[in-house]
């Protein structure tokens, strides 16, 4: 099973699995959940409605849990305690950054991140110590180069 190389040491590198638990399985949750999955990490997905998940994969061997990410007994239900990364990936950039201060502050997850689609909150979102990802800006800079190149 591959997985992520993080560190190097005399030429040895460290192969490290992540327990990884995504909030929201549209069609960019679906797809990273499976991606991760393939690459041997453990994955959960959440979403409060089950026909999300028809996204997913059939080889798909990570978990799908029905559920509101914003509910701290879900998130414990999601092994969000002991996971090493929480991605919060709804269409809603409030229930995003929500997500991601409760599994940071509340569940002490070490990495967070977060997509949003205002580009004017992705600076305030770093201040607050969560990773974040304007898909408004990667779409808009990808069609300029696609335009100009």
């Amino acid at each position: 099973m591959p997985c992520y190389s993080l560190s190097s040491i005399h030429g040895a590198s460290e192969w490290i699995i992540m327990k990884i638990v995504i909030m929201g399985c549209g069609r960019v949750g679906a797809r990273l959940a499976s991606s991760l999955d393939i690459d041997g990490h453990q994955v959960t997905i959440l979403d409060t409605d089950s026909y999300s998940f028809r996204r997913l994969p059939a080889a798909f061997g990570g978990s799908a849990l029905v559920g509101n990410g914003l509910d701290g007994e879900v998130l414990k239900g999601a092994g969000v305690e002991e996971s090493d990364v929480f991605v919060a990936l709804t269409q809603g950039d409030n229930r995003n950054i929500m997500a991601c201060q409760i599994a940071r502050q509340i569940f002490n997850v070490p990495r967070v991140v977060c997509r949003i689609y205002d580009p004017l909150r992705q600076e305030l979102y770093g201040t607050l110590g969560v990773e974040s990802i304007s898909s408004t800006i990667v779409m808009a800079d990808l069609f300029k180069e696609k335009l100009e190149g």
